[in-house]
This record gives structure tokens, sequence and C-alpha cells, in this order.
């Protein structure tokens, strides 16, 4: 995601801050600042401690992915809350439900041990958080306090709504999928959460309120997305990647050099190179490679210091099996193998263009045209 800067990398799990943050910051800083420097500097750190609950949401849905040895490329924090990129979706239900639990439980949790701090300094218990500085408000330990549980409390009420791909949506998905075909209970909670999403849409604008209007639009074409990627995997789930690779492809051998695959790129449309010793696959050359090669200007090297290790797939696995490796992968590319021999390489690309044609291949057939005359209307014979 563009603009995001690495703060940390916790358990392998890179923590990033987009730029747009330090603006939410400033917005709720500036709530205070009527209370001089110690208003700004309290404000700040409230919206600091919030997203650092957020945070340990994200870090919640992380680790449970991570259990069921899902990767975890990146959590990235906005201003409308954090986002873990999980290297592949759950499609079993039983860990969609975990998954997406984990992080409202993790806010559960937050609010359990501040709940009594703030019985300890004689506080009642608020569930309204104040974004917005309340009137007679002043910075002290009990007003974070208080503005921390009612935020948790928020978090969690928010993200249970059922409109996926929310946590509750989500948590929907994984109920429906112990009762129902894993695809159709995804077409179910999306459908359910894009009616959500525009009935939010329509009080957020009513409201005038442009932050919920914005948040609806994100769920509705998130859910929109999440379904096209479900019916792509349907789709993909049905055909052999042997049967999808080119099994004619060109081959380098070791001994080729730069200007050899320079010769191939400019008289073909293959962008990667398998190297081979034999019957032995060394690696694959790809495009990107050579292109980076020319603009360090170096050389005429061997292809051999320039290939990269990809992934191994048996020709009998699923172009959809293929893709989740790939995405868990740093790889861009997989070798296709037949009874250990080597016979071919699919690239991401090549099963974003299978998904397409075959997507079309299942739409029912068109009737034809119909013509633009009626038999009254053809001109007369002279």
């Amino acid at each position: 995601m563009g603009w995001s800067y690495r703060i940390a990398t916790i358990r392998g799990i890179d923590l990033k801050v987009h730029a747009t943050f330090a603006f939410l910051v400033l917005i709720v800083a500036s709530n205070w600042a009527s209370l001089g420097v110690s208003g700004v500097v309290f404000g700040a750190g409230l919206i600091v401690l919030l997203f650092g609950c957020v945070t340990l949401h994200e870090f919640g849905h992380a680790l449970a992915a991570q259990h069921y040895k899902i990767p975890v490329r990146e959590i990235v924090l906005l201003p409308i809350g954090g986002i873990a990129f999980l290297g592949r979706a759950a499609r079993d239900p039983m860990q969609e439900l975990v998954i997406a639990a984990a992080g409202p439980a993790v806010n559960v949790a937050i609010i359990a041990l501040l709940a009594p701090l703030l019985y300890l300094v004689g506080e009642p218990l608020s569930a309204a958080p104040a974004l917005l500085r309340p009137g007679g408000a002043t910075p002290s330990f009990a007003e974070a306090l208080h503005w921390l549980v009612g935020a948790n409390i928020s978090l969690v009420l928010f993200n249970l709504i059922p409109a996926f791909p929310l946590d509750g949506g989500r948590i929907l998905r994984g109920l429906l999928g112990l009762r129902m075909e894993w695809s159709r209970a995804t077409r179910w909670s999306t459908s359910i959460g894009q009616g959500l999403a525009m009935a939010m849409g329509a009080w957020g604008f009513m409201q005038g309120n442009l932050m919920f209007v914005i948040i609806a639009a994100m769920v509705f074409f998130s859910a929109s997305a999440a379904n096209a990627e479900e019916d792509g995997h349907t789709v993909l789930a049905t055909q052999r990647v042997g049967d999808a690779c080119n099994r004619h492809a060109i081959v380098l051998s070791e001994s080729d050099r730069v200007s050899t695959v320079i010769s191939y790129l400019l008289t073909s449309y293959q962008p990667d190179f398998a190297v081979m010793r034999g019957h032995r696959l060394l690696g694959v050359v790809r495009r990107s490679h050579v292109l980076a090669a020319l603009a360090k200007r170096e050389g005429d090297a061997p292809v051999s210091a320039l290939m990269v290790n990809t992934v191994l797939v048996s020709a009998d696995q699923s172009l959809a099996e293929t893709r989740h490796l790939l995405a868990e992968s740093p790889a861009s590319v997989a070798a296709v193998f037949a009874d250990s021999r080597f016979i071919g390489l699919v690239s991401a690309e090549d099963i974003a263009e299978a998904e397409a044609v075959l997507s079309f291949m299942r739409l029912p057939p068109q009737p034809p045209a119909a013509s633009g005359l009626h038999r009254a209307e053809l001109p007369a014979p002279t």
C-alpha cells in the first residue's frame, strides 16, 4: 500500500503507518487546543493510544492466522482503522470464525483490563467514546481511561456488525460455512454486507457524516471484491495447472547470457524463462530481472546471476491451489512438474488470464442478435 512506512516488525509481520494517519492525529489534537500545549499533547496521546488498541486488534487476527499456517504479509494503520494483509484467505469455517473473532476478543480483553482501573480511581464506567473533546473535560488519567474504554467498546460493536468484510461479516460467513458450501456462504454474507453498507451509507448521508459514507462505500466494494474472488476460486479449482502452463516455452541453459534473453524478449511474447541443466531446473529469469540488469548497466552477465528460486507445483494441482501458493511466496512464477519432469512455467498473470477465460466460458450462450429490419421493411426489388 503506497505511502505506508514501516515502524516495526513483530513475529515477522511488518507494522506500517499510512502517511495520512498524521492528519487524524492533528485533527484530534486540535480539539483539545483550547487547553493549550498540554491539551494538544493529551489529544494526540489519546489517538496514539487508541491506535495502539487497533494495532493489538489486528495482531489478534494476525496471530490467529499464523496459528493456522496462514502467512501475514503486513499490518497497515490508516485513519479509518487497521488492515491485516493475509497471504491467503481462510476457507475453513472454523478457521474463519477464530481469525475473525480474535480481533474483537482483544478489544474485550483491553476493556476488561481498563474497567477495573476506572473503579479504582472512583470513576463510573462510560461507554461513549469522545473523539471530539466533550465540554468540561480536562486532560487527566481518568479522562484517558474513560476515552479508551468507550473507544474499545465502540470498536467491538462496530466490528461485530455482520457486514462483510467487517469481523462480524466474516464470523457470519464462518457460521454459514458450517451449514452450507463455502461459495454459497460467501455469497450470502457478502450480499448481507452490501445491503447493510447501503443502509449505513444512506444514514451517514442523511446525517452529513462523510466519514461514515466513505466507510460504507469501502465495505460495499470490499464485499463485492470478496464475492468476485470466491467466484474466481471456484472457476480455477476446476482446472489443472498442468493443462494451463506453456509446455513449449523457450528454456535457457546456465551458459546463456543476458543478450540471449533480450533477443527472446524481442522476438516472442514469453516473459519468463526456466534455466535448465539437462533435465534439472536451476532457477527462473523474469523479464523484470533483465530490465533491472539493463537499468544498472551490468553488461552481458550470465543468466545464472539473474535467476531466482521459484515455487514447485505438481501438474495435478489446481490453478486455485497454485495461486494460493504464489500468494504465500515471494515468487511470482511457479515451475510445473509431472512425475518429477519439468513441463513448464505458470505465473500469477497467467492464472489471472486463465480465470478470465474460464469465467467467460461458464457464461450461458447468448441468443443471436435480432436483425434490425423486419420483413416488411426490406427494400422492394426494382
